[in-house]
């Protein structure tokens, strides 16, 4: 016999949508068929898989335990393999700081350099190392880590530092989906741009991604369909801090949320970001890495703004704004730029 103590990211959830998960490798008239045999049984009752879980139930799992692990998916061994792999991604990838932290969200300031999510299975993320974290702090368990997976909320590119929220809890990660969905978040990035930019504007238009070269473009009307995907209307707004030679110093707030917006954006208007390789000017860049050493872009995902009043936020985020400091290297560009 098995048992499992409904925890927390399991409760509030019918018993059978909770085994699917549990155990994704039965069939679901397997699972119906063993609760109304009470192999499966719920605190130590029969059960017809719609009550609704709650923190402390026990459910209980008459199976042997080669029947147990076939329809868990998850031998011992593959169990240890995979829990190695979050340690190894915690002890791993160096320089995430923490700037924020409750029972459901963690906010985190990522270095460039590091995937926010895998791009391929052999890849180490953020979103590895995020679990790795909440196992070695004892905020979550192999048990849990079987019908919920915490993850990070908002994805940066590769090269692009700072804020990432990401959801510890189911509660944490339905919320923080739900206002990035909604736009209820504020989202603002700093960079430097080439030329000089003096007034604040608000830019719109719209954003056809090329899936195969991984790069967008950005009209101002409506593309006609023609064979392609349909566009995404943006709208990105920006504010100048500082403006010295050639450069600008910029904050840009992302209004909507799509790939390469800020980047494309920009560039659209004849002010690439420094150090795009895909999206700027390559003398200037090749000038810059000889001056600087920079490599890539050199955009930072700097400040998060919870609402002022909003019915479903905790008291404790209202209003509650977040920033990331700069990376070493986007400071010393800075500096050697005089702005």
């Amino acid at each position: 016999m098995q048992s499992v103590t409904i925890e927390k990211n399991q409760a509030g959830q019918r018993l059978d949508k909770f085994l699917k998960k549990y155990l994704p490798e039965a069939g679901s008239s397997f699972l119906y068929k063993m609760l109304r045999k009470k192999n499966i049984t719920l605190n130590g009752k029969k059960a017809e898989g719609k009550e609704m879980l709650n923190l402390g139930d026990t459910v209980c799992f008459f199976f042997s335990d080669e029947t147990f692990a076939k329809f868990t998916g998850r031998t011992g061994t593959e169990s240890t393999v995979m829990d190695d792999s979050y340690d190894k991604a915690y002890k791993t990838l160096k320089g995430i700081s923490v700037l924020y932290e409750d029972e459901n969200i963690l906010v985190v300031n990522k270095p460039e350099g590091i995937l926010t999510q895998k791009a391929s299975p052999t890849d180490i993320s953020l979103n590895e190392w995020l679990i790795g974290y909440l196992l070695a702090t004892k905020v979550t368990n192999a048990s849990e880590l079987q019908t919920f997976h915490p993850s990070v909320c908002n994805r940066l590119d590769r090269n692009t530092s700072g804020i990432v929220l990401c959801g510890k809890s189911l509660e944490g990660s339905q919320l923080l989906s739900k206002l990035i969905k909604e736009r209820r978040i504020g989202k603002f990035y700093h960079t430097i741009c080439i030329g000089k930019l003096k007034d604040d504007l608000i830019l719109e238009g719209y954003l056809t991604k090329d899936e195969s070269a991984n790069k967008v473009t950005i009209s101002q009307k409506l593309p006609e369909k023609d064979g392609e995907k349909d566009a995404s209307y943006i709208q990105t707004g920006y504010h100048p801090i500082n403006t010295y030679d050639n450069y600008t110093l910029l904050e840009v707030e992302l209004i909507t949320g799509k790939t390469h917006q800020i980047r494309a954006h920009l560039a659209s208007i004849g002010h690439p970001i420094i150090g795009d390789s895909k999206y700027g000017k390559a003398k200037v860049n090749q000038k810059l890495q000889q001056e600087t050493g920079l490599k890539a872009q050199l955009l930072h995902a700097y400040r998060v703004e919870f609402p002022m009043e909003d019915e479903e936020l905790p008291k404790s985020l209202l209003g509650k704004v977040i920033t990331a400091p700069y990376p070493i290297q986007f400071e010393k560009i800075k500096a050697k730029l005089n702005l």
